[in-house]
Parts: C-alpha cells; sequence; structure tokens
C-alpha cells in the first residue's frame, strides 16, 4: 500500500487533470471526452496477444496499465465516470482495482462486455484510442487538435507524478545495483536480465520496455536487444539501460560499468559521467534543451581529445566536421511521464545537426526529461570518418583496443524545478 503522502498528492493530481481536461474540452467544443484504455491485439496467424500497457490518456488519469477494454468518460462538472471490463472466464484472472481513496473520485462500473458503455446527454463528444477499438461509436474519433492539446496535459508534472516517477527510479536503480554486480561476477547478459528483474520485483513484460543489456561489443548497438546465454571469456564492459513502471509512471537510467582490468575503458566512463554531471547542471527554466544537446558535442570532444581518440582537431572542429557525431550519434534524451519517450517533446522538428533529438522544446518548470550522454565505437559510423581526409587524426590502435568495449551511456531522470533541477535518479543512488 502506498504512502498517505502519495495517495493525499493523487486526489490533487486527478483535480488538476478535471481543470485541464475541461478546458481543452471546452477550447475545442466538447461536451464530453471518451477515452480507450486499449487493448492487445492478436498476433497474426496465430491465438496469443501481444502482452498490454494502455492508451497514455488512460494511464495519465489511472495508472491502471494492465487493463483491457476499460473506458474513461470525461465531462465538466462531473465524476469521470470509469468503466472496467470484467468478464465471467475460467481461462484468465480478472486484474483486482486497488481500494485506496482515488476511487472514491469516479463513478466506478463494471461491465462483463468489452463494448464501451452507454452514452447519454452529450452534444459533441470526442473518443480517443486505438482506431480498432473504436469503430462504431459516436463522436468524433481522434480529432487532432483536440489530441495535440491533451497532450500538453502532460507536459507540466504533478507533485504525484513526480513521486510516482521518483519511487520508478528508487525500484530501478536496486536492479541496476543488482545487474551490476552480477555482471562483475562473470554473469552472462542472460543471467543479469534475472538480477535486475528479480531486484525489481517486474517481469520484464510490465516493465516500461525491454531492458538494454549489453556486454563487451554490444554496448555498441543502442537499442540491443537480444540476452547471450552465456557469458564472454572476458566480460570488459557491461551497458544497462533499463526501467521500471511504478503507478504507470516509468524510469529510463543507463548506466555503464567496465570490466576488471579495463583501464582505459574506465577511464571514459568516469570521464563521460562527469560531463553528464555538468549536463544535468544546466536543466533550468528557461534553458534552450537543444542547447543542452549541442553542448554534449562539445563535451564529447573534449573527452575524444583527453582520453588521445582524436589528436590534431579542435573541439569546433570535432564538432563542426561531423566526427563526434560519430561517437555520439543521438539525442540527449527526451520527456518522461507514462510513456518513456513521453509525449508533446517535439512542437517543432529537430534540426538537421540533431536529427535524432526528441525534444526541441525551451524548458519549463514541471518538465521531466532524461539526460544520456554516450560514447560509442560503431565501426559503421565510424569507418566513414577512417576512411576520409580526417582519418589520421583517429587514434587506430586506441580505437582498436577499445573497440571491443561497444560503448557508454550514462542516463539521470532529471525535474525542472522553478530554480534548477532535481535529479530523481542521483538521489536515491547516494
Amino acid at each position: 500500500m502506498p504512502d498517505t503522502d502519495l495517495l493525499s498528492l493523487q486526489i490533487d493530481h486527478l483535480g488538476i487533470l478535471q481543470s485541464r481536461y475541461e478546458q481543452v474540452l471546452e477550447d475545442h467544443g466538447y461536451d464530453g471526452l471518451l477515452i480507450s484504455s486499449g487493448a492487445a491485439p492478436m498476433c497474426y496467424g496465430d491465438d496469443q496477444s501481444w502482452h498490454f500497457q494502455g492508451y497514455g490518456p488512460f494511464l495519465h488519469w489511472t495508472g491502471l496499465a494492465g487493463f483491457e477494454h476499460a473506458w474513461l468518460l470525461i465531462r465538466k462538472g462531473k465524476k469521470p465516470q470509469l468503466s472496467l471490463h470484467q468478464p465471467v472466464d475460467f481461462w484468465h484472472a480478472s486484474l483486482e482495482v486497488p481500494q485506496e481513496p482515488w476511487l472514491e473520485k469516479f463513478d466506478l462500473r463494471f461491465s462483463e462486455s468489452p463494448s464501451a458503455p452507454e452514452l447519454e446527454g452529450i452534444s459533441q463528444l470526442a473518443v480517443i484510442g486505438d482506431p480498432a477499438l473504436l469503430a462504431g461509436l459516436p463522436g468524433d474519433e481522434n480529432p487532432g487538435a483536440l489530441c495535440n492539446a491533451l497532450d500538453e496535459t502532460r507536459v507540466h508534472k504533478t507533485a504525484y507524478e513526480i513521486a510516482c516517477l521518483a519511487q520508478a527510479n528508487k525500484l530501478a536503480i536496486a536492479g541496476h545495483h543488482a545487474a551490476r554486480d552480477a555482471f562483475l561476477a562473470g554473469a552472462s547478459e542472460f543471467e543479469i536480465n534475472l538480477a535486475y528483474q528479480r531486484a525489481t520485483q517486474q517481469r520484464e513484460v510490465d516493465a516500461p520496455y525491454n531492458s538494454i543489456i549489453g556486454v563487451n561489443g554490444h554496448a555498441g548497438i543502442l537499442h540491443y536487444q537480444y540476452y547471450d546465454t552465456a557469458a564472454p571469456a572476458k566480460s570488459r564492459s557491461l551497458l544497462i539501460d533499463a526501467g521500471v513502471r511504478y503507478r504507470g509512471y516509468c524510469s529510463d537510467i543507463t548506466r555503464t560499468t567496465a570490466g576488471v582490468g579495463e583501464g582505459r575503458f574506465a577511464a571514459l566512463v568516469h570521464g563521460l559521467e562527469q560531463l553528464q554531471f555538468r549536463l544535468c547542471k544546466m536543466v533550468a527554466p528557461g534553458v534552450d534543451y537543444l542547447d543542452i544537446h549541442r553542448k554534449t558535442h562539445f563535451g564529447i570532444a573534449a573527452l575524444l581529445s583527453a582520453a588521445g581518440l582524436v589528436e590534431g582537431l579542435s573541439d569546433e572542429e570535432q564538432v563542426s566536421e561531423g566526427i563526434t557525431r560519430a561517437f555520439f550519434p543521438h539525442g540527449i534524451g527526451h520527456f518522461l511521464g507514462v510513456q518513456v519517450h513521453d509525449v508533446a517533446g517535439k512542437p517543432v522538428a529537430p534540426p538537421d545537426d540533431a536529427p535524432f533529438l526528441r525534444l526541441t522544446r525551451t524548458l519549463e518548470a514541471g518538465m521531466v526529461v532524461t539526460i544520456e550522454p554516450g560514447l560509442y565505437f560503431i565501426p559503421s559510423l565510424l569507418e566513414p570518418i577512417l576512411s576520409g581526409p580526417l582519418g589520421h587524426h583517429i587514434n587506430r590502435s586506441l580505437l582498436d583496443e577499445l573497440q571491443g568495449c561497444g560503448g557508454i551511456r550514462i542516463e539521470d531522470n532529471v525535474v525542472v524545478t522553478e530554480s534548477g533541477y532535481r535529479n530523481l535518479t542521483r538521489e536515491v543512488e547516494a
């Protein structure tokens, strides 16, 4: 059972959502909004379904990630009507609703049918969710302007949301420590994953995303998706990117550990962590997130020079010539909330020098972002540099030595406060 402070914050959270949603509906000419929780689609040609994890707006209100065929009706001045599907089924268990105070804020109903509830007294209705489940319903289906406005209601987190994100970080850090210890003890990727799950007490399918667990060269594959069941002869490095879902909210943390005897790689990990600390300190209201991303490239350039990987080029030249992008090809981070890559991050497209950046906004208090610089040794990205006119500036022998370590990424979850930042990850890791 969560603590009473969290449950009290949840009541406040629901009041804030009611106000935000009522304003959005009024602005867009609707007097009712029906939200579908969604349902897991069936695998093609099979009788098995994909695992299910709820539609964002539904989770924003309820946190009930596993409830399929549920419906939430929002109207001005009325209790939200929450209809939960509870079929009579001897094949599967029905999820139970936690008996907590927030339920009193809803008109709670149960139905054996997966269909939407009967709707009366609504003249202008919008329905949002998976189009496959909305067919035949009255009202406007997923109206673009309304959906964009609803996404904006998730940009500034309430105190309850931040508390949930903090707890998701606390649970995930326990898993990261267990994973690190398993790696240093010689475990395989598969065994490291089991150690993480055991420590977090969350099945991988219930986590916010599939954990990335890369040993040695696999750490250089940004979204490495497999787990070797046998440990390598020598474990040189571990990159683990893994989170936890708590009451619908996600953590997203990455740590890199050098193996025993990997002094050069360990020095690079330390250097990147020091850069990451400085980048987190940049988080504050009024800061353009793109500036943090661009600052990262100059930090990567300085680190490459200090490590002796790049010689004879200034930091500015490394950035302008694209060398840092070969070592750091992704964006510095993204919004975080009930989705790992939370919505409304890109009101404008990213610039040409940051094509993979997922957040192009000026930071404001209440936003929650990730800060995740990386430094990788990816052959397909480095080969054009090595074979080009700037190739002689790369220390190839050192690069060859480090190539087998794959790469480094360090990621924290950071709240933008009124005066600066709060690092949710470091405050529980200390």
